[in-house]
């Protein structure tokens, strides 16, 4: 069965940090770009930031770009993003993403998901 499975979510104070796993199981992600996806209930689920599938290029929201970090270890056929300094603003459940070919911020173009890990963010 191919699936992605995310881990890695909780609760965290304002400027905490954690890192967010996303491990294929199934077939190998090398060759997969990732992206890492957010969605608050009753908002429209967005684009966090993705990583190419060869060449190491990434994408990050603005609103993350300083704070996140989406990195790939292929030996280990997961994908994580580091989240630092989180707000609350960053609190929603984050979903990961497999496609063929270039980056993409687009979730039409994603054909492999995970069920999601909630990341609150409160004090």
């Amino acid at each position: 069965q191919l699936q992605l499975v995310e881990s890695g979510g909780g609760l965290v104070q304002p400027g905490g940090s954690l890192r967010l796993s996303c491990v294929a199981s199934g077939f190998s992600l090398d060759g997969y770009s990732i992206g890492w996806y957010r969605q608050v209930p009753g908002k429209e689920r967005e684009s966090v930031s993705c990583i190419h599938r060869s060449d190491g290029s990434t994408y990050y929201r603005p609103s993350v770009k300083v704070r996140f970090t989406i990195y790939r270890d292929n030996a280990k056929n997961t994908v994580y993003l580091q989240m630092n300094n989180l707000e609350p603003g960053d609190t929603a459940t984050y979903y990961c993403a497999a496609k063929g070919g270039p980056l993409s911020t687009e979730e039409r173009d994603y054909f492999y998901w995970g069920r999601g890990t909630q990341v609150t963010v409160s004090s």
